[in-house]
């Protein structure tokens, strides 16, 4: 007996506009906060010895620091470690604040101490919308041209279109959502992020292909008088285990990663269990019904 994955599309299409239109206005206002490597500055990791320091003990020492306005912003990381970001400093400004830092915190060891200019960020921040846009156009053209013996009553554009806005409905969710995240935790937005979202476009094209290759093999054995609805649902129907076979075991892996592997990959990590999460979904949920309702609308609004 088959499921019918089309009868609840109006809900999954109505879930889905409403989260992807809040990430949409999250991302854009207030915006998340920006790595030093978007916006320049200095960021330093700082590993406090002393058990009674807090994240207002290092932030009331850095703003007593009197050399410079550092404008510093601390966080606690979950290794215990405090970061720290602030605007711009030289080397000079540096050792000074590390040789001040010693009396109000006791001892300490600096982990990490990173700079980066303004101009370097405003050109990553670019070229990493860049290749999010890029990596979409690419998708749209190879999936028309790999749907183009289709037959010729379909269009083999729409895979690509509507791959493609599901694709961008996973992305904004999983950045809505680190959006929140970087105003409540240590989380803030790099190229190791962007990094993340362009593997997740990878990774739920995937998922969608899949499902859609069934349907383009489908429709070249369909029965007389089958709607392109009909021939949708059984395509998912008979795929729909594997996507999600396959999308349980690498999030089986990742979530070893995120428990047990190294600090500085958490966010990453956690960005591709969302993302995954959301792909998987929203292949079946969101990008097969859209490509229905663009083809057959009756067969899923009657």
């Amino acid at each position: 007996m088959e499921f019918d994955f089309l009868k609840p599309a109006k809900y999954t299409f109505f879930i889905a506009l409403v989260l992807t239109i809040a990430s949409i206005v999250l991302v854009f206002y207030p915006g998340p906060r920006l790595s030093i490597e978007f916006t320049g500055g200095t960021r330093l990791e700082l590993k406090v010895a002393n058990p009674a320091a807090t994240t207002a003990t290092v932030n009331d020492a850095l703003k007593r620091f009197t050399n410079t306005p550092l404008n510093a912003m601390v966080n606690k990381m979950q290794n215990g470690n405090y970061l720290v970001r602030m605007k711009g400093i030289d080397n000079d400004i540096h050792k000074a604040l590390l040789a001040y830092l010693k009396t109000p915190l006791g001892s300490f060891e600096q982990v990490q101490y990173t700079t980066i200019g303004p101009t370097v960020g405003e050109t990553l921040k670019v070229r990493a919308l860049y290749a999010i846009l890029a990596a979409s156009l690419g998708i749209i053209i190879y999936l028309a041209f790999a749907f183009r013996k289709i037959p010729r009553r379909y269009s083999p554009w729409k895979f690509g279109i509507v791959a493609v806005i599901a694709l961008l409905h996973d992305v904004m969710v999983t950045a809505g959502i680190f959006t929140i995240m970087s105003y409540h935790s240590s989380f803030e937005v790099d190229t190791l992020f962007v990094t993340a979202l362009l593997t997740i476009l990878g990774y739920s094209v995937n998922d969608t292909i899949i499902i859609f290759d069934r349907i383009r093999d489908n429709l070249f054995v369909q029965e007389r008088k089958e709607t392109f609805a009909s021939i949708a649902n059984r395509s998912i129907n008979q795929v729909w285990k594997r996507s999600v076979y396959t999308s349980s075991a690498t999030l089986i892996m990742l979530f070893a990663l995120l428990f047990m592997g190294s600090e500085s990959i958490h966010w990453f990590v956690l960005t591709l269990i969302l993302g995954i999460f959301f792909g998987t979904y929203s292949s079946i949920f969101i990008a097969a019904p859209f490509l229905v309702i663009w083809n057959d609308r009756k067969s899923v609004t009657s």
